[in-house]
């Protein structure tokens, strides 16, 4: 394989049908602007219902962010109690882990997580945050509380 054959190269399962198509970053940063939107919309055609799915609340995360009031320092990480999913920034991960469903000035925000599609929440309280998930088929919910401040 040559070098240039290395900036895209074809995956194909043991079964020898095609598994995807691998970029080198090189060549994500000279076409993801126009891949990317192309990907999404094959993605909407693929999974209609999730395109069809009202839009996160950015506005009122913002808002969120803005009056910011609590004595410990503003993160952005959100943890799933029911499969272990986790990120530290679930605004700013390409991955995508958690998708928000509802934020207050209260403190409440409500993710769904897209591994296991458990129902997360991440409670502010004065001087600690904890994390609740309960998975769609039980009404179980699992939680743990941390001090962040003493």
């Amino acid at each position: 394989m040559s070098e240039k054959d290395s900036h895209v190269v074809q995956l194909y399962a043991k079964d020898g049908s095609m598994y995807g198509v691998l970029l080198s970053p090189q060549i994500w940063d000279m076409v993801s602007r126009k891949v990317a939107p192309i990907l999404e919309q094959a993605l909407d055609t693929m999974y209609p219902t999730l395109a069809s799915e009202k839009p996160e609340p950015l506005d009122d995360w913002q808002q969120f962010k803005d009056f910011w009031d609590f004595k410990y320092p503003f993160s952005a990480e959100v943890e799933c109690k029911i499969c272990g999913s986790k990120t530290s920034d679930w605004e700013h991960d390409p991955a995508k882990p958690f998708r928000l469903k509802n934020t207050s000035l209260s403190g409440l925000c409500v993710f769904h997580c897209m591994k296991c599609k458990a129902t997360v929440r991440k409670k502010h309280f004065k001087d600690h945050i904890c994390f609740e998930a309960t998975a769609t088929n039980t009404s179980n919910t699992v939680g743990s509380c941390g001090t962040i401040i003493d």
